[in-house]
């Protein structure tokens, strides 16, 4: 793993025979990752994929649709 500063790293996984992969301890310790955690996975045909925890994803998606309702404090 590299890590790039305290907020950031880079590192590498293999997938698996199942098309699993292993989070490593470290992404999972900065994230606060446990098991029986959900992950929305997404995927950009162009950019990649992405993994972010369900509860920060629906908050995401919270003050999103706060604001295109005319909430103009989020």
């Amino acid at each position: 793993m590299k890590e790039m500063n305290e907020d950031r790293f880079i590192v590498s996984v293999k997938v698996g025979p199942k098309a699993q992969i292993t989070i490593p301890s470290a992404a999972r310790k900065m994230f606060n990752i446990k098991e029986g955690d959900t992950l929305m996975v997404m995927g950009d045909k162009e950019r990649g994929i992405a993994l972010i925890k369900d509860d920060l994803f629906y908050q995401l998606m919270g003050g999103i649709f706060k604001n295109e309702n005319g909430d103009k404090n989020q």
